[in-house]
């Protein structure tokens, strides 16, 4: 199955040659799962030809607010309106989670309550999963079709399934603590909160349940309405 990576933001040049960019950690966390990738670098205005370029589409995080006025997002919002339309598969994860909610009629706002930055606890369907984050923007209304499918206290639409059109979550299963120390000592500095660094690097080694949201991204594309019936209605 050929999945093309939406790329949204970039890695910090500090960070690239050691850690990679946000396309190869995509596809460290699917590899061996039968997909072929291509990326299309979309912050830079590269866009696919077509929405059938690929079988599905993968949209990554960003260091942009999907609200902000940057000339990438509006193409990009209405190529998501489009596959939507034409049900070709989406997976978004933290921008690409809160783009796919704008595009198709959610809001999206700089969260009044702050950061949420490493280590956190979601429940998935009645599971506790432990995922790395790193966001101070949330979906704070929900688009039409859109079910809530992974939640915690701090963000209440931690994940949305949109039938099976859409598949999203606001966590970083690509990211690992690796990657989140680099991003902490990179670009958080008089950014975020040093409590919320001091708790995060606290919780830093704990094990992540990155396998298994790459299990429900991989169920989404092949085979997206199991995914619908185990997230949005319960276990199949």
């Amino acid at each position: 199955m050929h999945i093309g990576i939406l790329q949204c933001g970039q890695s910090p040049a500090q960070l690239k040659q050691a850690l990679g960019d946000y396309p190869d950690m995509f596809m460290r966390l699917l590899d061996g799962r039968g997909f072929t990738f291509a990326v299309f670098h979309v912050e830079a205005m590269q866009f696919p030809s077509s929405i059938h370029d690929a079988d599905g589409w993968l949209l990554t995080g960003s260091r942009h607010g999907v609200y902000e006025d940057h000339p990438f997002i509006p193409p990009l919002q209405d190529f998501i309106r489009a596959a939507h339309q034409d049900g070709v598969p989406m997976v978004g994860i933290c921008f690409g989670h809160q783009i796919i909610a704008q595009a198709l009629g959610g809001t999206v706002v700089k969260h009044p309550a702050g950061w949420a930055v490493g280590t956190q606890d979601y429940e998935f369907d009645g599971a506790t999963l432990r995922l790395n984050a790193w966001h101070q923007d949330q979906v704070v209304a929900l688009p039409p079709g859109a079910e809530v499918a992974g939640r915690n206290a701090f963000c209440e639409n931690a994940a949305l399934i949109y039938g099976d059109r859409a598949y999203t979550v606001q966590a970083h299963p690509e990211f690992d603590d690796a990657f989140v120390q680099g991003l902490m000592d990179t670009r958080a500095k008089g950014v975020v909160p040093d409590d919320l660094l001091a708790d995060a690097s606290a919780r830093m080694g704990q094990d992540k349940a990155s396998p298994l949201i790459a299990d429900r991204i991989e169920a989404f594309f092949k085979q997206p309405r199991a995914l619908v019936r185990q997230d949005a209605h319960g276990a199949a």
